[in-house]
Protein backbone atom coordinates (compact mmCIF):
# COMPACT_ATOMS: atom_id res chain seq x y z
CA UNK A 1 0.00 0.00 0.00
CA UNK A 2 1.07 3.21 -0.73
CA UNK A 3 2.55 5.67 1.62
CA UNK A 4 2.13 9.71 0.88
CA UNK A 5 3.81 11.96 3.73
CA UNK A 6 2.25 15.10 4.75
CA UNK A 7 3.67 17.94 6.21
CA UNK A 8 1.85 18.20 9.59
CA UNK A 9 3.40 21.60 10.64
CA UNK A 10 0.26 23.38 10.89
CA UNK A 11 -3.01 23.51 8.77
CA UNK A 12 -5.42 21.56 7.63
CA UNK A 13 -2.99 17.80 7.61
CA UNK A 14 -5.17 15.78 9.54
CA UNK A 15 -7.82 16.25 6.55
CA UNK A 16 -5.56 15.38 4.28
CA UNK A 17 -5.00 11.91 6.22
CA UNK A 18 -8.37 11.82 6.57
CA UNK A 19 -9.23 11.98 2.72
CA UNK A 20 -6.00 9.50 2.12
CA UNK A 21 -7.27 6.99 4.47
CA UNK A 22 -10.62 7.11 2.48
CA UNK A 23 -9.11 6.12 -0.38
CA UNK A 24 -7.19 3.43 1.33
CA UNK A 25 -3.96 5.07 1.41
CA UNK A 26 -2.05 5.80 4.46
CA UNK A 27 -0.78 9.19 5.39
CA UNK A 28 2.13 9.63 7.79
CA UNK A 29 2.92 13.11 9.56
CA UNK A 30 6.05 14.64 8.08
CA UNK A 31 7.77 16.86 10.88
CA UNK A 32 11.56 16.76 10.54
CA UNK A 33 13.95 16.52 7.91
CA UNK A 34 14.79 12.54 7.96
CA UNK A 35 11.21 11.71 8.39
CA UNK A 36 11.01 12.59 4.36
CA UNK A 37 13.43 9.73 3.72
CA UNK A 38 10.46 7.20 4.72
CA UNK A 39 8.08 8.79 2.43
CA UNK A 40 8.19 8.70 -1.89
CA UNK A 41 5.60 11.56 -2.05
CA UNK A 42 4.55 14.37 -0.11
CA UNK A 43 1.24 16.56 0.13
CA UNK A 44 1.67 20.59 1.71
CA UNK A 45 -1.36 21.81 3.47
CA UNK A 46 -3.15 24.55 3.68
CA UNK A 47 -2.56 26.87 6.96
CA UNK A 48 -0.95 30.21 7.70
CA UNK A 49 2.39 30.25 5.38
CA UNK A 50 3.76 32.89 7.67
CA UNK A 51 3.73 30.59 10.49
CA UNK A 52 4.25 27.23 8.72
CA UNK A 53 7.75 29.02 7.18
CA UNK A 54 8.44 29.86 10.42
CA UNK A 55 8.14 26.25 11.81
CA UNK A 56 9.80 24.91 8.81
CA UNK A 57 12.96 27.02 8.96
CA UNK A 58 13.02 25.88 13.06
CA UNK A 59 12.65 22.47 12.13
CA UNK A 60 15.19 22.85 9.52
CA UNK A 61 12.92 21.67 6.72
CA UNK A 62 13.46 23.41 3.68
CA UNK A 63 16.85 22.06 2.68
CA UNK A 64 15.07 18.59 2.98
CA UNK A 65 11.98 20.21 1.04
CA UNK A 66 13.70 21.48 -1.86
CA UNK A 67 15.85 18.63 -2.54
CA UNK A 68 12.71 16.22 -2.38
CA UNK A 69 11.16 18.88 -4.94
CA UNK A 70 14.56 18.59 -7.36
CA UNK A 71 14.60 14.71 -7.46
CA UNK A 72 11.24 14.90 -9.05
CA UNK A 73 9.45 12.98 -5.67
CA UNK A 74 5.84 14.16 -6.52
CA UNK A 75 4.55 16.77 -4.25
CA UNK A 76 1.02 18.39 -4.09
CA UNK A 77 0.62 21.77 -2.27
CA UNK A 78 -2.84 22.92 -1.34
CA UNK A 79 -3.62 26.67 -0.94
CA UNK A 80 -0.56 27.85 1.27
CA UNK A 81 1.09 24.48 0.53
CA UNK A 82 1.11 26.34 -3.39
CA UNK A 83 2.59 29.20 -1.57
CA UNK A 84 5.27 26.95 -0.17
CA UNK A 85 6.00 25.50 -3.83
CA UNK A 86 6.16 28.43 -6.13
CA UNK A 87 8.97 30.29 -7.58
CA UNK A 88 7.83 33.66 -6.71
CA UNK A 89 5.33 35.30 -3.76
CA UNK A 90 3.93 38.30 -3.92
CA UNK A 91 1.89 40.27 -1.13
CA UNK A 92 3.76 38.90 1.74
CA UNK A 93 3.89 39.88 5.38
CA UNK A 94 6.74 42.30 6.21
CA UNK A 95 10.12 40.27 5.62
CA UNK A 96 7.96 37.63 3.52
CA UNK A 97 8.82 34.23 4.12
CA UNK A 98 11.50 31.29 2.39
CA UNK A 99 9.61 29.23 0.16
CA UNK A 100 10.40 25.83 -1.35
CA UNK A 101 10.31 26.67 -4.83
CA UNK A 102 9.99 24.69 -8.27
CA UNK A 103 7.24 25.21 -9.59
CA UNK A 104 7.58 28.10 -12.38
CA UNK A 105 4.94 30.69 -11.20
CA UNK A 106 4.35 33.53 -9.49
CA UNK A 107 1.54 33.70 -6.83
CA UNK A 108 -0.02 36.34 -4.89
CA UNK A 109 -0.60 35.33 -1.19
CA UNK A 110 -3.72 36.92 -0.21
CA UNK A 111 -5.13 37.40 -3.78
CA UNK A 112 -9.18 36.83 -2.48
CA UNK A 113 -9.15 39.02 0.32
CA UNK A 114 -8.77 38.29 4.00
CA UNK A 115 -10.34 35.22 6.00
CA UNK A 116 -14.08 37.20 5.85
CA UNK A 117 -13.79 36.89 2.38
CA UNK A 118 -13.19 33.12 2.14
CA UNK A 119 -15.75 31.67 0.08
CA UNK A 120 -17.12 28.28 -1.54
CA UNK A 121 -17.58 28.04 -5.20
CA UNK A 122 -18.28 25.54 -8.33
CA UNK A 123 -14.88 25.49 -10.15
CA UNK A 124 -14.50 24.20 -13.83
CA UNK A 125 -11.43 21.07 -14.06
CA UNK A 126 -12.03 19.15 -17.36
CA UNK A 127 -8.84 17.52 -16.91
CA UNK A 128 -9.68 16.34 -13.02
CA UNK A 129 -13.46 14.99 -14.86
CA UNK A 130 -11.41 13.72 -17.43
CA UNK A 131 -8.96 11.58 -15.17
CA UNK A 132 -11.16 11.21 -11.94
CA UNK A 133 -15.14 10.71 -13.78
CA UNK A 134 -17.59 12.32 -11.71
CA UNK A 135 -18.88 16.12 -13.21
CA UNK A 136 -16.35 18.37 -14.58
CA UNK A 137 -16.95 21.07 -11.45
CA UNK A 138 -15.66 20.30 -8.55
CA UNK A 139 -16.97 22.64 -4.98
CA UNK A 140 -13.65 24.75 -4.06
CA UNK A 141 -13.36 26.17 -0.83
CA UNK A 142 -11.77 29.27 -0.73
CA UNK A 143 -10.30 30.39 2.11
CA UNK A 144 -8.13 33.43 2.19
CA UNK A 145 -6.55 31.74 -0.69
CA UNK A 146 -3.85 32.68 -3.25
CA UNK A 147 -3.83 32.81 -7.04
CA UNK A 148 -1.80 31.93 -9.55
CA UNK A 149 -1.15 35.27 -11.86
CA UNK A 150 1.33 34.21 -14.40
CA UNK A 151 2.47 30.54 -14.99
CA UNK A 152 5.46 29.23 -16.96
CA UNK A 153 5.36 27.55 -20.49
CA UNK A 154 6.02 23.85 -18.84
CA UNK A 155 2.64 24.54 -16.35
CA UNK A 156 -0.16 22.73 -16.97
CA UNK A 157 -3.20 25.13 -15.72
CA UNK A 158 -5.99 22.42 -14.68
CA UNK A 159 -8.37 25.29 -13.19
CA UNK A 160 -9.29 28.93 -13.07
CA UNK A 161 -11.56 31.08 -11.63
CA UNK A 162 -12.98 34.41 -12.52
CA UNK A 163 -11.40 37.72 -10.90
CA UNK A 164 -13.94 38.45 -8.48
CA UNK A 165 -15.28 42.32 -8.42
CA UNK A 166 -14.13 42.84 -4.46
CA UNK A 167 -10.60 41.08 -5.49
CA UNK A 168 -7.73 43.05 -4.24
CA UNK A 169 -6.93 44.16 -7.68
CA UNK A 170 -8.02 47.76 -7.03
CA UNK A 171 -6.30 48.05 -3.81
CA UNK A 172 -3.64 46.27 -3.51
CA UNK A 173 -0.38 47.98 -5.04
CA UNK A 174 2.03 44.39 -5.00
CA UNK A 175 0.04 43.09 -7.74
CA UNK A 176 -0.34 46.53 -10.05
CA UNK A 177 2.18 45.21 -12.66
CA UNK A 178 0.08 42.25 -13.23
CA UNK A 179 -3.05 43.99 -12.91
CA UNK A 180 -3.70 44.84 -16.74
CA UNK A 181 -2.85 41.22 -17.69
CA UNK A 182 -5.18 39.56 -15.08
CA UNK A 183 -7.94 42.29 -15.43
CA UNK A 184 -7.53 41.29 -19.31
CA UNK A 185 -7.93 37.80 -19.40
CA UNK A 186 -10.93 38.00 -16.31
CA UNK A 187 -9.81 35.22 -14.73
CA UNK A 188 -7.30 34.02 -12.36
CA UNK A 189 -5.26 30.38 -12.05
CA UNK A 190 -6.20 28.20 -9.35
CA UNK A 191 -4.67 24.77 -9.83
CA UNK A 192 -1.91 22.89 -11.92
CA UNK A 193 0.54 20.56 -12.70
CA UNK A 194 4.15 20.58 -13.78
CA UNK A 195 5.60 17.52 -13.90
CA UNK A 196 6.05 15.99 -10.19
CA UNK A 197 4.33 19.20 -8.65
CA UNK A 198 0.64 19.30 -7.82
CA UNK A 199 -0.87 22.74 -6.43
CA UNK A 200 -4.19 23.51 -5.55
CA UNK A 201 -5.27 27.00 -4.72
CA UNK A 202 -8.23 25.90 -2.80
CA UNK A 203 -8.78 23.45 -0.10
CA UNK A 204 -9.92 19.36 -1.74
CA UNK A 205 -9.32 17.75 1.64
CA UNK A 206 -12.36 19.98 3.19
CA UNK A 207 -14.83 18.35 0.99
CA UNK A 208 -15.94 14.73 0.35
CA UNK A 209 -14.85 14.85 -3.15
CA UNK A 210 -11.68 12.68 -3.19
CA UNK A 211 -10.81 13.42 -7.05
CA UNK A 212 -7.94 15.07 -6.68
CA UNK A 213 -6.59 12.94 -3.78
CA UNK A 214 -7.03 10.13 -6.22
CA UNK A 215 -5.71 11.82 -8.81
CA UNK A 216 -2.15 12.58 -6.84
CA UNK A 217 -2.15 9.14 -5.88
CA UNK A 218 -1.69 8.40 -9.38
CA UNK A 219 0.88 10.99 -10.09
CA UNK A 220 3.04 9.31 -7.10
CA UNK A 221 2.21 5.86 -8.38
CA UNK A 222 3.06 6.77 -12.18
CA UNK A 223 6.35 8.04 -10.42
CA UNK A 224 7.06 4.76 -8.96
CA UNK A 225 6.53 3.01 -12.05
CA UNK A 226 9.11 5.51 -13.89
CA UNK A 227 11.63 4.43 -10.96
CA UNK A 228 11.25 1.00 -11.32
CA UNK A 229 11.33 0.37 -14.73
CA UNK A 230 14.44 2.89 -15.14
CA UNK A 231 16.41 0.21 -12.80
CA UNK A 232 18.79 -2.21 -15.23
CA UNK A 233 19.59 -5.30 -13.36
CA UNK A 234 23.11 -6.00 -13.43
CA UNK A 235 24.74 -9.09 -14.73
CA UNK A 236 27.13 -10.83 -12.86
CA UNK A 237 29.49 -13.60 -14.43
CA UNK A 238 29.85 -15.70 -11.76
CA UNK A 239 31.60 -18.26 -13.85
CA UNK A 240 34.88 -18.28 -11.92
CA UNK A 241 33.36 -18.60 -8.85
CA UNK A 242 31.95 -21.11 -9.76
CA UNK A 243 35.18 -22.83 -10.89
CA UNK A 244 36.83 -21.79 -7.60
CA UNK A 245 34.03 -23.79 -5.63
CA UNK A 246 34.27 -26.82 -7.73
CA UNK A 247 37.80 -27.25 -6.95
CA UNK A 248 37.37 -27.15 -3.16
CA UNK A 249 36.64 -30.43 -1.55
CA UNK A 250 33.37 -31.69 -0.71
CA UNK A 251 33.18 -32.85 2.80
CA UNK A 252 30.58 -35.49 2.98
Amino acid sequence: MAIVGVLALQGSFNEHIAALRRLGVKGVEIKKPEQLQNVTSLIIPGGESTTMAKLAEYHNLFPALREFVKMGRPVWGTCAGLIFLADKAIGQKIGGQQLVGGLDCTVHRNFFGSQIQSFEAEVLAPELASKEGGPETFRGVFIRAPAILEAGPEVQVLADYPVPSNSLLSSDPSIENAKENVEEQSKVIVAVRQGNILATAFHPELTADTRWHSYFIKMANENEEEASSSIVPIEVDISCNQKQLSDLPVYQ
